[in-house]
Order: C-alpha cells, then structure tokens, then sequence
C-alpha cells in the first residue's frame, strides 16, 4: 500500500515539471515572434509582355466554295450514246472529248443535201450557158429578148436555190458537230450519268455529266454591314484579303474579295461578300464549308493575351508589374483574336502583364514571377 501511494506521487510530480515547461517554452517562444519584424508576402504570377505590333483589322465568318464556272452536259439530238471517253470524277482539259453520239441518219442527211446541191449547181451551169448563148444571138438577131430575159431569170432563180441548200448543208454539218461533245472548259467532271447505248434527247431533266471548274474559286460569305464603309475602301487601295481554311485542318487558300452585293439583308443587318481564290492545289472543293477570315487593314497596335484581361464593374483592367510591385492599370479593349486582345487605350507596350494569378492580388501587392519548368 505505501508503495503504490509513492508511485502516484511521482507521477503526480511529472506531470506537474511537464507542464511547467511546456508554459516557459510557448513563453519564451511567444516573445521571440512578438519581437520578430513580419516578411511581406510575395506572390508568384506569370506575366507576359505587351507588345506593339502590326494587327490585321478583320472578320471572321462562314463561307461556301462555290465553281466560278460550272456546266450540265445535255444532248442537243435525239440519238444514243456511242462512246464515254472520261472516267468518273477526272480532271478534264478545255477541248477534251467527253461523250461520242450516234450520227449515222444525220450523215445520210448530209450526203442528200450534198446531191441537192451539186443538182442545182449543175442546172446553174447550164442556164449561164443559155444566157451567154442567147447574148451572142440577140446580138447577130437570131433569137428574141425574151428568151434573153427568161435565162436570166432562171439563173438567178438556181442562185436562190443553191443559197438554201448550202445553208441546209450548213445547218446538217452544224448538227452532226452536236455528236462529239467536248469539255467546254477545264475543271472536274462528275459521274456520266449515262452509258454506252443509252437514248438521249434535249427534253432529258437528267445530264449526262456536269462540269465545275476547280481553279479559281468563289468563296461567298456574310459580314456585319458595321464594316462594310471599311471594306469598300480597303478594296479601292487594294489592301483586303480573304483567308479561307478547311474546318478540322491547316490547309488554306488566300485570296481577294471579288464583289460586294448591292444591298444589305435587312432581317440580318448582313452583306454577302464573295472572295475568289485561285485554288491552284485544289484545297477548296465546290460546296464545302470553310472558316473565313477577311483582312480589311493592319494597325500598328498593343496586343496582350485575353486571359491577361480582367473585368470590373467600372470596366477592363490588367495587373501590370513593376519593381516588384503590382498595379492595376485600367485598359479599352478594342477587339479579340485568336487570344489575343488589342488595347487600344491604357497600354503603351513593353510592360510586364500578369496572366496568371490575378485572383490574390490587389493594388499594390507585390510579385514575383514563376520560376520556368525545364522545356515549358
């Protein structure tokens, strides 16, 4: 019993020294920080520099390619087809045979009128004969004017005669030239939509191929009618540019803007514009869908990233930092592109801006850049 009750008081006597130097030691340490001076706080934040360069004025829309040229094949006969001298989908030359028709009944027709025609130019030597004949007799009294007179009429008559058939010749050979048809330009030709032995005639609703030209290029697309004073100026110095890029790829194709409809969509408040493009490498095809870009002018302007950007209910601002020291430094925006935005009042350039860690700082904070990764 008098051993436990010695045990206990020297645990008691433990903890009593335990807690005594706990007490001096947050004592002792209280008053080493109350006599320490407090280290400002730094943030760490990524800046960007502002810079002043030249900034292409433009806008950006969806456009459709559309053929500058584009043709449906139709016979101008009511024949078959003989021949298809293209293969489906090919790149065609100007002057390129494309289909073969039937021509026999229309060579038939031409040998007749050939006959025709060699008959009344034979009856017509035979008339002048008479004229002739009957000149010298009218001359020696043999033979009376009229018969004189009717030579010559019958002559002039066969002259008639020999005008019309030549001009049914004509008209023959015109129509037998309907049974080769040729690519009337260079470009792409569809799928023939007929074959070998298929009857054709003009009434048809279905061509027999269509034809688009592939280089150069319409691009047709829609622009505010805010801007349209602008356009028009650019296109008279000639410094406009229409930039038109394959959705989903880097593939594009520069150009000039060809014509401005004459009248603004009143519902929208949008101007059709076309652009033509040359297309040497055909990266446009007729119909698609492209992003367009249409460059009015160039400024020379500041431009920081848009994430450096902040707003506020009394409008933009950016955090700028210098000597360490943030500064909020109010700005006007001018326009967004690609991630970039123009100021066109607040900044002069060559500033350090912050685009990363805006949210703890403030007026007068001070800041640090982030250290780079190795490769960032």
């Amino acid at each position: 019993m008098k051993k436990r009750h010695l045990i206990f008081f020297a645990g008691v006597l433990g903890i009593t020294a335990l807690a005594a130097f706990v007490t001096r030691s947050s004592w002792i340490d209280g008053g080493a920080s109350a006599q320490a001076p407090q280290r400002a706080r730094v943030i760490s934040v990524d800046l960007a520099k502002a810079e002043r360069k030249p900034v292409p004025v433009d806008v950006d829309s969806i456009g459709t390619v559309t053929p500058i040229l584009s043709v449906a094949l139709k016979s101008r006969l009511e024949t078959t087809i003989v021949s298809v001298h293209f293969e489906d989908g090919a790149k065609v030359n100007e002057g390129d045979l494309l289909f073969t028709l039937d021509a026999r009944q229309i060579d038939a027709q031409i040998e007749q009128a050939e006959g025709v025609l060699a008959r009344d130019q034979a009856q017509l030597e035979g008339v002048q004969r008479d004229v002739r004949r009957y000149s010298d007799l009218i001359a020696k009294g043999a033979t009376t004017q009229v018969n004189l007179d009717n030579a010559k009429t019958q002559a002039d008559i066969l002259i008639g005669t020999i005008k019309a058939d030549q001009s049914a010749l004509d008209n023959l050979k015109v129509q037998k030239s309907f049974t080769i048809i040729r690519a009337p330009f260079s470009g792409r030709i569809s799928a023939a939509n007929v074959k070998i032995g298929n009857f054709v005639r003009p009434a048809d609703t279905v061509s027999l191929a269509v034809i688009n030209q592939m280089a150069p290029v319409y691009v047709t697309f829609a622009i505010p009618q805010r801007v349209l004073v602008d356009l028009r100026e650019a296109m008279a110095t000639g410094s406009s540019k229409v930039i038109a890029t394959i959705p989903g790829h880097q593939r594009s194709e520069d150009g000039k803007v060809a014509m401005v409809e004459n009248s603004v969509d009143s519902t929208t408040g949008m101007v059709t514009v076309r652009g033509i493009m040359s297309n040497a490498n055909e990266t446009l095809w007729p119909g698609i869908l492209v992003a367009t870009k249409l460059i009015i002018r160039t400024e020379n302007s500041v431009v920081v990233p848009t994430v450096a950007v902040q707003r506020s209910q009394s409008g933009n601002y950016v955090f700028v930092v210098k000597d360490g020291v943030a500064k909020v430094q109010p700005v006007k925006v001018d326009r967004t592109s690609q991630g970039m935005s123009v100021i066109a009042e607040g900044l002069l350039g060559g500033e350090d801006v912050v685009v990363d860690g805006q949210l703890l700082l403030s007026d007068g904070t001070r800041a640090e850049p982030r250290a780079r990764k190795a490769g960032a």
